[in-house]
């Protein structure tokens, strides 16, 4: 019987898949977006920048720093529990490049204005098949409850390498 690994291991392998998804796409640098992972369970987090107002007046975030923060956290969820099943029967992060899904259309709805604070997101797969997966994101700030903004995308998955 194999024993199973340890669970610094796993945590270290998990981490690592997350790293490579993230590192993968600059803009998500550029947005100091980051993700806290608890198990399979990911949330984006988009810490206040004075660069990501865009009314000053208000002062209120940027709709389209808002969409991209959307959009990161849906295709980085996808990408994730796409990976998941394969990353945990396999026990290895995969080599190379990781082909991220290809946006089809994303809608937003802005909810409220987005204070000049920290940003929180999660995302949830509806659908997820061999070419196409739909995705429903919602934001919020000081309170989960109190959304700023939600959007719903559809996109392409990409092709699996033949091996």
């Amino acid at each position: 019987m194999k024993r199973p690994e340890p669970v610094q291991v796993i945590k270290q392998r998990r981490d690592a898949l997350l790293r490579s998804l993230v590192d993968g796409v600059p803009y998500i640098g550029f947005l100091g977006i980051q993700f806290d992972r608890r198990g399979d369970e990911l949330t984006a987090v988009m810490p206040f920048n004075d660069r990501l107002i865009g009314n000053p007046l208000l002062p209120a975030l940027h709709g389209g720093a808002t969409a991209a923060f959307l959009e990161v956290a849906a295709i980085i969820e996808l990408a994730w529990t796409s990976l998941w099943d394969g990353m945990e029967a396999e026990g290895a992060v995969p080599d190379g490049t990781i082909r991220l899904p290809k946006t089809i259309d994303f809608t937003v709805d802005y909810l409220r204005a987005g204070l000049p604070r920290d940003a929180y997101a999660r995302a949830r797969v509806n659908r997820s098949g061999r070419r196409y997966a739909s995705v429903h994101v919602e934001a919020w700030q000081d309170n989960r409850s109190r959304l700023f903004a939600q959007a719903t995308g559809h996109f392409l998955m990409p092709t699996q390498a033949a091996g």
